[in-house]
């Protein structure tokens, strides 16, 4: 993505409102951009010293001041040179956030920005709300896990949710195309670094709760405490009015997060108390259809997504969608329309052959959910594909196996994105999940011969080829863990991969 224009601003201006800042030098400094990477300050230049995780901006003020940086934001005391001007700051990433959005005139005030956060949906609820505000008119701009996009302009997605800095100039650059409305998903990480205090919500979106990045969050309490941010703090923004919060009242901390939030509210689910429910609903192998009950009427819908979860993405989206006063049958044409979501419930093969599925689910939440998606399609046989990736949350690991043997007649564990991890010592880490819930470990032959049970295939190209072969007519193949991403991670390389061309290429090789 190609940095906006902003105009130069003054210190003072970009300080505007910030908490607990000290000044030392002249706050009538002209700053000419904004950098948190030193190799990115241009003269004239404003640098954030962040901490991380791996290093420490202020590591590298040296290279920030030889690259022309006159003004330095920090949480540290420094003696720069007497022509640089220092900002003393308690928290360097709220710093950043307050000067992003004021370096970039606040683009989330003239834009209406949706955010949507929770363990699992975010994805698909996204492009469920794109899908609507479209047939609504509106020019929409979506930052989420996939990508980055605004019609038929696209980049990467190096995060879910950018670094405030890229995040603001990133609503400047959409502002500046015409976008009207932004579907923002909001990570756990993205709320507890800050990186969207400065934005202006007109809603966030509350889809579920279940464990995922405990290597980040000490538990799920810490976890849940983050997502809330979204809708105890940042939604109190400074519109005229607070931010409407959208919640799901099927998962317990959806209630509890309900009970919290002030300001406005509208719930979803199949909970009795929400207030865009299903009155009825019917699952296919092509799709779904139901009978919503919504504080506008009843509403009939139709979609090519599948499964129970991706009923509860569209309730969610659906209730967004009304909540900002879409039309009821703008927001039934704008579900119809969407012809699905990349690597999530994704599905490959010929109709009447196996039904290969290539989805992201990789908690085993997601787990749970898309297999009972697949149960619900009535198929004779699954067979289940994951791995777990190294260097993350090791305590999700046999849970991961406990998931998948819950409803799926046979399991290959293989590689996800091993990281700086043994693949061998992770999958062993999974193994004790499949043991105790009784399926027992096969060879490749007792597989091939249909047994029940589980196999350890390191290799994931070979995982996916071995369960398409064994796959036949009536039965479905999930393979999980990765969905849209197009590479593994081995050490700290990253290797092209992609699970749904591996698909793609597994039936062309059993259909010869």
């Amino acid at each position: 993505m190609a940095p906006s224009l902003a105009t130069p601003k003054t210190l003072e201006t970009l300080l505007d409102g910030l908490p607990g800042c000290q000044v030392r030098g002249d706050v009538r400094t002209p700053v000419t951009g904004v950098a948190y990477h030193s190799r990115e300050v241009v003269p004239g230049g404003l640098f954030v010293a962040l901490k991380g995780c791996r290093t420490d901006g202020h590591l590298y003020l040296d290279a920030a001041l030889t690259q022309g940086a006159r003004v330095v934001v920090t949480e540290q005391e420094l003696a720069p040179p007497p022509e640089v001007t220092v900002v003393r700051v308690p928290q360097a990433r709220l710093a950043l956030a307050y000067i992003s959005a004021a370096f970039y005139d606040h683009p989330s005030r003239e834009l209406t920005l949706v955010g949507i956060t929770g363990t699992n949906g975010k994805t698909s609820t996204s492009y469920l709300l794109e899908a609507i505000l479209r047939a609504a008119g509106c020019r929409v701009g979506v930052v989420g896990t996939v990508n980055y996009r605004l019609e038929d302009q696209i980049w990467p997605a190096p995060v879910t949710t950018p670094e405030s800095l890229d995040l603001q100039r990133l609503l400047r650059e959409m502002r500046t195309r015409d976008v009207t409305h932004v579907c923002l998903e909001v990570s756990s990480h993205a709320l507890d670094l800050r990186r969207v205090d400065c934005a202006l919500f007109a809603a966030g979106v509350f889809t579920n709760l279940s464990q995922d990045h405990l290597d980040y969050h000490r538990d799920l309490d810490e976890y849940f405490a983050a997502k809330s941010r979204l809708f105890l703090d940042i939604l109190a923004n400074g519109r005229p009015v607070r931010g409407l919060a959208v919640i799901n009242l099927d998962d317990p901390r959806g209630i509890l997060l309900k009970n919290a939030a002030p300001g406005p509210a509208l719930t979803y689910g199949c909970h009795p108390d929400s207030q865009v429910r299903p009155l009825s609903r019917h699952f296919r192998q092509d799709g779904l259809e139901a009978r919503l009950l919504t504080p506008a009427g009843e509403l009939e819908i139709a979609s090519r997504l599948v499964g129970p979860f991706n009923l509860a993405n569209i309730l969610a989206a659906a209730a967004a969608a009304l909540g900002l006063g879409i039309a009821p049958e703008t927001v039934a044409r704008g579900i119809a329309a969407l012809p699905g979501v990349p690597g999530r419930l994704e599905r490959f093969g010929p109709p009447a052959g196996p039904a290969v599925f290539v989805d992201y689910a990789h908690t085993p939440a997601a787990v749970v959910q898309a297999l009972a998606a697949l149960k619900t399609l009535h198929f004779s046989r699954i067979i289940t594909v994951f791995g777990c990736g190294g260097d993350r949350d090791r305590t999700k690991r046999p849970l991961m196996g406990q998931a998948a043997a819950a409803k799926s007649q046979l399991v290959i564990i293989t590689s996800d994105n091993p990281r700086t991890e043994d693949p061998l010592a992770i999958i062993r880490e999974i193994e004790p999940g499949l043991d105790s819930s009784g399926l027992p470990r096969l060879s490749p032959d007792q597989a091939r011969e249909g047994q029940a049970g589980y196999l350890t295939v390191p290799d994931r190209r070979e995982a996916i080829r071995l369960a398409v072969s064994l796959a036949r007519p009536g039965e479905a193949v999930l393979v999980a863990g990765k969905g849209h991403e197009d590479y593994q991670i081995w050490g700290t390389e990253r290797r092209h991969f992609d699970d749904r061309e591996e698909v793609a290429r597994a039936l062309k090789e059993c259909r010869r």
